[in-house]
């Protein structure tokens, strides 16, 4: 099974759960996670924000109580994006169903795009960053938040014990799926030792390039202006 219909599978299959689970598992940390990517990005409340890979729309959520009104959601899972009309009725219209590296959306759309989580999914991480750079303003800027490997070697070390041992155990019980949070574990490891997203950004075209690590280093927030 290729990526994109591996990833559309898993998040179809752990859609109901999958709320509950991210709070959960995180102690509800990830509420902060996007509030402070938010306070890095600057964003304000006359933006045109595309939240990619937006899943329930916990991030778009976020952005919603600053003010921000104009907003869209897109991911592969459809799923996914029902329950994120549920929870958000004035999303409604502005949810589409579609990938990162295909966007159905015209040159300078948007002021703001937002990624939480979902660029280790993409199936071709650059042609993504290139369709970013194509539907924002000048000026416009896109916010990466992105699990990674602490540095320090007791973080890191329970932090792999945690993801590859009790993560997989209490998801595999809760989603009914063994390999949804088998899957999450392999990726983030795959994905922070091989994808430098920085550097990417900075290829694909983008300028004043930042990153700042959160809570250990467990997590990063990646800033970058067109």
């Amino acid at each position: 099974m290729d990526k994109k219909r591996r990833v559309k599978r898993i998040f179809d299959s752990i859609s109901g759960k999958y709320d509950f689970l991210n709070h959960f598992l995180s102690a509800g940390i990830d509420f902060y996670w996007r509030k402070k990517a938010l306070d890095y990005t600057g964003i304000n409340k006359n933006a045109a924000l595309l939240d990619i890979a937006c899943g329930t729309g916990d991030f778009a959520i976020s952005a919603r109580k600053r003010g921000i009104k104009n907003i869209y959601g897109a991911d592969l899972s459809l799923n996914m994006l029902r329950l994120f009309q549920k929870k958000a009725g004035w999303i409604k219209g502005n949810n589409i169903q579609g990938v990162a590296e295909f966007l159905p959306f015209k040159d300078f759309s948007f002021t703001n795009i937002t990624v939480a989580f979902g660029v280790r999914n993409f199936y071709d991480i650059s042609e993504g960053f290139r369709e970013f750079f194509r539907i924002l303003n000048h000026g416009g800027k896109v916010t990466v938040l992105e699990f990674s490997l602490p540095s320090n070697f007791l973080v890191r070390s329970f932090y792999l014990f945690y993801f590859k041992f009790i993560l997989p155990f209490l998801g595999k019980i809760v989603s009914k799926d063994k390999e949804a949070y088998q899957y999450l574990p392999d990726s983030v490891s795959e994905f922070d030792s091989s994808v430098d997203i920085s550097a990417l950004l900075l290829e694909c075209g983008f300028k004043n390039v930042q990153s700042k690590t959160l809570t250990f280093g467990i997590v990063k927030v990646v800033v970058a202006e067109k």
